[in-house]
């Protein structure tokens, strides 16, 4: 917390605190309560499961852009505790979900409250350290996303009704200390002085300048979220492993994952150059995920698993900070808003697609698929110029 008081001040240590509690719930929710629970517990269908999940990423991503448009116009406080209360609702419904179209409906809510506390963070870091930064809140986000479906995946196996209790109660308890957010706007008074058609126009100009990293933007999240539906079926069914030596391995990937981000962060900004931290760091991911699908021996996946982990951690700040540069000023929360939304736009089409395909191919082809999109991002950024890829959009 002092290294973290370091870099934050007090406003942004409560916002890290409530950005773990919501990654946490929401990384048991999307890879262990839906596809487990759901499945396990309250009997639907994988199909089911998997639209759910894509409700889940449609009502986050759909948002992104207005929750971005209404943290320039009103209080940051107003708008995470709304948020929060929605997905509040959402997590609530899913005991009652054994039909369809409510367990649906939970996930669709939940989506909802996903979007504020994140772009608000990104709002929030400065412009001289943002990848070291971007660096630190990864690391909180990872360990929260990662942890959430560690003890998830642990307790459902003893107590599945005290599972899910315990993210309600993380659910209001990050609601609550919502209460306690700044009232101001995210960049203040002065955004109020420029027209909504001065805004759009500014953004589709930083659109136009980074349409050579869109491509990239959705394939990255489609191949990571397709992901999501069948690796719990995959390590179960393909991998043979038991519930706690899948635990371990998403253990050791999120650890190794979160203790690179800052180092990687530091590095980034120092050396000032992102194209091959996001060309290695791809490539190394789709070999990982490519070798993932040999079906080894568990040690040989344990080892895989470090190296993705690290490849994330070098992924990470580089890409938000070489994003960064195409977000207008003054326009932080629409800005973040449209280019979360772009990168959601992959994160619709994937777990439908991994599902489908896992259930016509098996799981291991929806891992094999994922490494060449993440191949094809490395090679694609090979092709864009070095300048493009550091942010110099003029």
């Amino acid at each position: 917390m002092k290294n973290m008081g370091m870099r934050f001040g007090a406003e942004m240590r409560l916002i890290s605190v409530i950005l773990f509690l919501v990654e946490f719930v929401r990384g048991a929710v999307l890879i262990s309560l839906l596809p487990i629970y759901g499945a396990k517990v309250l009997g639907l269908s994988l199909d089911v499961i998997g639209i759910a999940i894509t409700a889940h990423y449609l009502t986050d991503t759909l948002l992104k852009m207005l929750i971005g448009y209404l943290l320039d116009r009103f209080s940051i406080r107003f708008v995470v505790r709304t948020g929060l209360f929605i997905s509040l609702a959402g997590v609530f419904l899913i005991q009652f979900a054994d039909m369809a179209w409510l367990f649906i409906l939970a996930a669709a809510l939940y989506g909802i409250g996903m979007s504020p506390i994140w772009i608000v963070c990104l709002t929030k870091v400065s412009d001289d350290k943002r990848a070291t930064q971007m660096g630190l809140l990864y690391t909180i986000w990872l360990a929260g996303l990662g942890a959430g479906p560690i003890v998830c995946n642990i307790l459902l196996d003893y107590y599945v009704n005290g599972t899910y209790f315990l993210l309600l109660i993380l659910s209001v308890f990050a609601t609550f200390l919502a209460f306690f957010m700044n009232g101001a706007k995210a960049v203040g008074q002065q955004i109020q002085t420029i027209p909504l058609k001065r805004q759009l126009a500014a953004l589709i100009e930083r659109i136009k300048a980074m349409r050579m990293l869109l491509p990239g933007m959705i394939l990255q999240t489609a191949g990571a979220s397709m992901l999501v539906p069948v690796l719990p079926n995959f390590a179960e069914k393909e991998l043979g492993l038991a519930g706690a030596q899948y635990s371990l391995l998403l253990t050791a990937g999120g650890i190794c994952a979160a203790a690179g981000l800052i180092p990687m962060g530091r590095l980034s900004d120092k050396l000032g150059g992102k194209k091959w931290f996001l060309i290695i760091g791809f490539a190394v991911f789709a070999a990982g995920l490519y070798m993932l699908a040999w079906r080894l021996p568990f040690w040989y996946c344990l080892v895989i698993v470090i190296i993705i982990g690290l490849s994330y951690a070098a992924i990470l700040p580089a890409w938000n900070a070489l994003l960064a540069a195409y977000v207008p000023p003054k326009q932080e929360g629409l800005g973040w808003g449209l280019l979360s939304t772009v990168e959601g736009l992959g994160g619709m089409i994937g777990p439908v697609a991994g599902g489908l395909i896992a259930a016509s191919y098996g799981a291991s082809s929806v891992l094999y698929i994922s490494a060449t999109l993440f191949g094809l991002i490395a090679l694609l950024y090979v092709m864009i110029p070095a300048a493009r890829m550091n942010g110099k959009n003029g």
